[in-house]
């Protein structure tokens, strides 16, 4: 997509404001130079790390915009005398570094620009060697000293190239380096090297025989007057930190791209590199599949969870919980040279995707019912004390006791959902789930007897308790109530359910048949629905939404299916209204309910 110079004018100014705020920093070098600048130097020697994404730039979209950019940048107005050569100024933006222990400008952001303009200029290259003009020859002579080294007597080193690719996931980083040493592709090149450099061809191509007088002012404009930003950081965090601010809208580098690359590294030197890399796009796409976290990837999401069975083998309860990379980069990431590490991370993905898919070969029924239920869990938590249990329980076919299972389920599930009641925040439930993560591994059965609650107390808080839709303890408490009703059926974890209220509220709106307007918010009257009838059955009477919860055919002929809700048919069948003594009467229904429930699993004790 091409912008205008006013759009590239506000672009750069704010580029500059960046900067300005970021040399403040003392551990950042900033400076702005134009392409000879930055890469003509002898000490020039950039890095795409093994960590990094393949290259994606394509050549119909961000080639095509970049060739066109810079064109219309170097002649103005098609007209290369309205060019200014002393104030013109086009920003290809930043390129974040940092020097690594061989002396390398690592990138962490900017590989893809970097990348595109070595090609663009080695396109340039080839064909000023058809050019023997003097003008012609000290352009390629400048470009050379930008994609190569130089001797002692100034002349291109062709063997030492001045940016070199480890990607680990690009099968074609050969091609780049082949491209920019000799200057051409042959057929079988298919990658986007191949692609864009033959673009950057036709393009020069196409130039030269339109405006073959005024060809050497493109390349000599682009190594002059376009400037790349390059900001060098003390060490990695701190790059891959600026990377964060300066490039929001795209996809930064995750804690689980650094933590490839170390994967990728001893499992190279151990000769496994292609086993290794067939495993992890494995292990990528059942991440993909099946996590959805808040924040970070997918992949991150399963490194997370299996750091917390980490933490636990080391007997660590500390409330404050290290973030990813700090956790895995301990001892030059020792831990991700262990053999073990990546298989028991592989059985870890394996469980999750069963769980997600409701696997009836690894769960029982009950067991299912239990996994539906956390699904719903007012936070996380219960996912990471799960995987600990899954990892310190398993036999050697990687099954769970289903006894043991359904009791471990059934008591954290109680647990968690008191303990967002009584004591709200997941802060506060670290400290118990952490404790019993450290009692899985050593043998223990978790009872969470430091931090069991009072009955009494607990059944006022739970009368006292406003249950809101906003607060997520309210699904929660209504996804336990679903699968506490006889003959339930499984609900799918694809469908998605909204709370409905039995009593309309918009009814009491109208009708101000409630002697306490806040009944219609009690736990009593609502209920989990499927969104489909939810939106139909919304803000009708008790009377008029029988027929949406048991199910009906329409004018059309057409089959609306029940909810799966057992309950709501059940008082569809049963009742033609739903009044406010109905409320709550459910209302202690259920809270007595949950702590006959708290009570079957140990949890509560008469003060």
């Amino acid at each position: 997509m091409k912008i205008s110079k006013d759009e590239r004018k506000c672009k750069n100014t704010i580029l500059i404001s960046i900067l300005t705020n970021l040399e403040t920093m003392a551990e950042l070098s900033v400076s702005k130079k134009n392409i000879k600048d930055l890469l003509n130097n002898n000490k020039a020697d950039f890095l795409i790390p093994d960590y990094q994404r393949p290259y994606a730039w394509d050549a119909e979209k961000e080639c095509q915009t970049l060739w066109e950019d810079v064109f219309d940048f170097a002649f103005p107005e098609n007209d290369y005398s309205n060019f200014d050569t002393k104030t013109a100024e086009y920003y290809l933006g930043p390129i974040v570094t940092f020097t690594n222990n061989k002396k390398q400008s690592e990138i962490i952001d900017g590989q893809q620009r970097l990348t595109t303009i070595m090609l663009l200029l080695r396109a340039f290259y080839s064909r000023f060697e058809k050019m023997k003009d003097m003008q012609s020859q000290k352009l390629r002579e400048m470009i050379g000293k930008c994609l190569w080294k130089t001797d002692e007597f100034e002349q291109p080193d062709f063997s030492q190239l001045k940016i070199d690719s480890e990607v680990a996931t690009d099968n074609d980083k050969e091609e780049f380096l082949y491209i920019l040493k000799e200057g051409v592709t042959t057929d079988k090149m298919k990658s986007r090297y191949a692609q864009n450099y033959r673009f950057f061809q036709k393009m020069i191509d196409t130039f030269v025989n339109d405006y073959p007088t005024f060809f050497p002012y493109l390349p000599s404009r682009i190594l002059n007057n376009c400037f790349l930003l390059p900001i060098e950081a003390d060490q990695q965090d701190t790059a891959l930190r600026i990377f964060s601010t300066l490039n929001n809208r795209g996809k930064a580098l995750s804690d689980a791209d650094i933590f490839k690359a170390e994967f990728y590294k001893y499992y190279s030197r151990e000769g496994k590199k292609d086993a290794f890399m067939e495993r992890w796009r494995k292990l990528d796409e059942l991440c993909e599949r099946n996590f959805r976290p808040n924040t970070g990837t997918p992949m991150d999401e399963l490194f997370t969870r299996y750091m917390y069975y980490e933490r636990a083998k080391k007997g660590n309860k500390n409330s404050t919980t290290e973030a990813l990379r700090t956790f895995y980069s301990a001892n030059n990431y020792a831990l991700l040279k262990c053999e073990n590490t990546l298989s028991n991370m592989e059985l870890l993905a394996d469980f999750w995707n069963d769980v997600y898919h409701q696997d009836t070969d690894r769960f029982s029924k009950r067991v299912l019912e239990r996994l539906f239920v956390l699904h719903y869990a007012p936070n996380g938590m219960w996912s990471y004390i799960l995987s600990v249990y899954f990892l310190q329980n398993r036999d050697t076919d990687n099954m769970l006791d289903e006894e043991k299972l359904y009791r471990f389920l059934s008591r954290i599930t109680g647990f968690i959902w008191a303990y967002a009641i009584t004591n709200p925040g997941v802060n506060a439930l670290r400290t118990p789930i952490y404790t019993e993560m450290v009692n899985i591994i050593n043998g223990k059965e978790i009872d969470f007897g430091e931090f069991q609650f009072k009955k009494q107390q607990t059944i006022n808080q739970l009368q006292n308790y406003n249950f809101y839709n906003g607060r997520p303890i309210t699904r929660s408490m209504l996804a336990w109530w679903v699968m506490q009703q006889e003959g339930q059926l499984m609900p799918s974890l694809d469908t998605t359910f909204e709370v409905e209220h039995i009593y309309a509220r918009n009814r009491n709106e109208m009708e101000k048949t409630l002697t306490d307007k806040w009944s219609v918010e009690k736990i009593g009257n609502k209920a989990l629905l499927e969104k489909r009838i939810n939106i139909r059955a919304s803000d009708y009477r008790f009377s008029d939404k029988i027929k949406y919860y048991k199910g009906f055919v329409n004018n059309k002929g057409e089959k609306k299916e029940a909810t799966i809700n057992t309950e709501l048919v059940n008082l569809a069948n049963i009742q033609t209204d739903f009044t406010e003594q109905d409320i709550l009467n459910r209302t202690d229904k259920i809270l007595s309910s949950f702590i006959e429930y708290m009570e079957q699993n140990n949890l509560v004790y008469c003060d």
